[in-house]
């Protein structure tokens, strides 16, 4: 069955050109809302395809090669008839969610955007391309920067221990949830500068809440990271709080200035009279 899009309220010209002549009702917010979901369902299926052969081969490899470099004669194994598949469309998922993640991140933002003004709506491309390629940036980072020096230290532990015998399956449970999270936390900035935008968070008050902010980095990173070693969830809780900060700045440049009235030339606002 065809799922059509939903029609936007006729705007009352006598209210303002971002005004709706009527209220949307909680169906029809179901009703966009499900429409939108379905085409990033469709965007993340194509996204998924795309990438299943033989792109999802090359970046196995690519993931495998920091292992390879940190030891010697690095193997992966599986114990379970269907762990490498399922191993083999995790890592295409992620490759999916990286190929459809300008549509997902606009049909979130054309979601809210009825609630928005006109001159706020301008933003909603220029927001989806940068929060791709944020996220993009994101899995950059971790691969280079965190997974490297992680995977250094965890596969070296002291010797006599044992030699390591890793699943595909735990590998890469660890590697894509580490480039999934990492990307998805470098669009914190422009997620604290849309919020700051429309209003509902202020740069002080963000600012206020750093102490928190820097306890939720190191928890998130030590769920992101199945491991207790201090060096990789300080590789993780480190960007985290460096990006909030900076979503604290990108918020202090959206905020609206106050709107101070007009002077008159005997120095008194306009509008006002005098006793």
């Amino acid at each position: 069955m065809a799922v059509n899009p939903p029609v936007p309220a006729t705007p009352d010209a006598s209210k303002g050109p971002d005004s709706s002549s009527r209220t949307v009702t909680i169906l029809e917010h179901l009703q966009e809302l499900r429409y939108r979901a379905m085409v990033s369902a469709g965007a993340l299926v194509v996204g998924v395809g795309a990438s299943l052969w033989p792109l999802t081969g090359y970046f196995i490899d690519f993931l495998k090669k920091p292992a390879e470099d940190s030891r010697e004669n690095f193997q992966l194994v599986f114990f379970e008839p269907l762990e490498g598949w399922t191993t083999y469309f995790k890592v295409s998922l992620l490759l999916g969610i990286a190929m459809a993640m300008p549509v997902l991140v606009y049909q979130l933002l054309a979601f809210v955007s009825p609630g928005l003004t006109k001159n706020e709506r301008r933003w909603v491309y220029p927001i989806a391309i940068g929060a791709s390629l944020s996220f993009v940036a994101g899995v950059a980072f971790a691969y280079y920067v965190e997974l490297r020096p992680a995977l250094g230290f965890l596969l070296n532990p002291p010797e006599g221990i044992g030699e390591p015998l890793i699943s595909a399956g735990k590998y890469f449970d660890f590697v894509t949830r580490l480039l999934l999270v990492t990307g998805l936390v470098f669009e914190l900035p422009l997620v604290i500068m849309g919020m700051a935008k429309i209003g509902v968070v202020t740069s002080s008050k963000l600012l206020g809440w750093w102490r928190y902010a820097i306890i939720f980095a190191f928890v998130l990173a030590a769920v992101v990271t199945p491991s207790i070693d201090p060096i990789t969830q300080s590789l993780v809780a480190g960007p985290i709080i460096v990006l909030y900060f900076a979503g604290i700045g990108l918020a202090k440049l959206v905020e609206g200035s106050p709107v101070i009235p007009p002077q008159t030339s005997s120095g008194t606002p306009s509008g006002t009279g005098t006793n």
